[in-house]
């Protein structure tokens, strides 16, 4: 079975908790690469981690606002989402580039916060799922 690879159920948990996470990062085109990056850097199964990641795709652009809320909140900034997309791209291309900068760094530090214990939980619910799964043969059974 291409999950198990010889992998133990824990470290298969961890590996797929991370590629939910990474996969939710609020700034799209990372997560491919950190998911490539920390598999081979962890050696954790580079499959398992990208089918994670790109399970969670329509999460990850759902959850863009969401995050730039509560980084916002926590941050107490005064960057804003827009009431619509026209008075932003309006903006002179250096405004618009710290103004989204902003935007992303308040999406980043609400996910940080979020991403760390969602991969405890994660990985703690799928360790006794992924015990339970039958271990095929290496011979291809």
């Amino acid at each position: 079975m291409w999950l198990r690879q010889g992998t133990s159920p824990q470290r298969l948990a961890l590996t797929l908790a991370l590629g939910v996470a990474i996969g939710c990062i609020p700034v799209v085109g990372i997560p491919t690469a950190l998911c490539a990056t920390l598999a081979v850097a962890l050696r954790l199964n580079l499959t398992a981690i990208q089918a994670a990641n790109y399970a969670v795709m329509p999460l990850q652009l759902a959850l863009i606002a969401p995050f730039v809320r509560l980084g916002r909140w926590l941050m107490v900034s005064t960057h804003h989402l827009p009431a619509q997309p026209v008075p932003l791209f309006q903006d002179e291309p250096l405004a618009m580039a710290a103004h989204l900068g902003g935007l992303a760094e308040q999406a980043l530090l609400a996910w940080l916060l979020l991403a760390v214990p969602a991969v405890l939980l994660l990985t703690a619910a799928l360790t006794p799922v992924l015990r339970r799964l039958p271990v095929r043969a290496e011979n291809g059974d």
